[in-house]
């Protein structure tokens, strides 16, 4: 079997892609590709079983709704609810605030940080996978799975944050150690070193180990009332096993 990866951008030269097959025993990773444009992805993601992409699948339905209502005239604002409440519901999604009631983390939010340029470039990607004719359930049940990086990482036990931009090399370095000690089941091969140098390049390798986890059932997922906005807005999969369970 195999699993892919993506780090998402806004431009190729942000995004990394990573393959990893499993087997058994282990895991290879078969590939890790730093920049990657849209046709790297389609490709990668026909082959693999699932996909996991760092970054929304969708925008929060409140959003979508306020702005298609602000565009027909005045915007609908509740009288009785305080402005930080209701602009909150505006800028995080469900799956966000369940990200954070789970690990602590506040994932960016889709329709109030930067991160939207690379939601609108994902939602490019999302139909080019569904004209190719991939399963593409933004609640995670079809081929591709929404990932938080950070979020899997803190939940396995290893370092989450403070190895971002070239500046922190060492800290990067730490990660892939506690990686490698964590899962000595996990062959990075020739690619160890690229995921020394570049976060987006291990970011993908661990998207990879999360669409495995899916894969596995070991993520969390919608409940029966959750289904309809995880379908529209997207559902961040965090894992709910230790990462020793993935192999198998």
């Amino acid at each position: 079997m195999l699993t892919a990866g993506v780090d998402l951008a806004a431009d190729p030269v942000g995004t990394a892609i990573a393959a990893v097959a499993w087997s058994a025993s282990g895991a290879e990773v078969r590939l890790v590709a730093v920049p990657a444009d849209d046709d790297a992805i389609v490709e990668l993601a026909g082959r693999a079983a699932k996909t996991g992409i760092d970054c929304p699948l969708g925008w929060p339905d409140e959003f979508v709704a306020f702005v298609s209502a602000h565009r027909a005239g005045p915007a609908p604002v509740p009288a009785d609810v305080a402005a930080k409440q209701w602009r909150r519901r505006l800028a995080w999604r469900h799956t966000d605030e369940v990200a954070r009631r789970m690990t602590g983390l506040v994932p960016l939010s889709v329709s109030a940080d930067r991160i939207g340029h690379t939601a609108m470039r994902c939602a490019a990607l999302q139909t080019r996978l569904a004209r190719a004719g991939r399963d593409v359930d933004r609640s995670g049940a079809g081929a591709v799975v929404e990932v938080y990086p950070a979020a899997s990482l803190k939940v396995w036990g290893l370092p989450w944050r403070g190895y971002k931009t070239a500046g922190n090399r060492a800290a990067l370095g730490v990660v892939v150690d506690r990686l490698q000690q964590a899962a000595p089941w996990l062959d990075l091969g020739d690619h160890e070193q690229l995921c020394r140098r570049s976060d987006h390049a291990l970011d993908a390798v661990v998207a990879a180990l999360t669409a495995r986890a899916a894969v596995r059932d070991q993520v969390g997922r919608p409940g029966e009332r959750e289904l309809a906005a995880a379908r529209t807005e997207g559902w961040i999969a965090i894992p709910t096993a230790a990462l020793a369970g993935l192999p198998g």
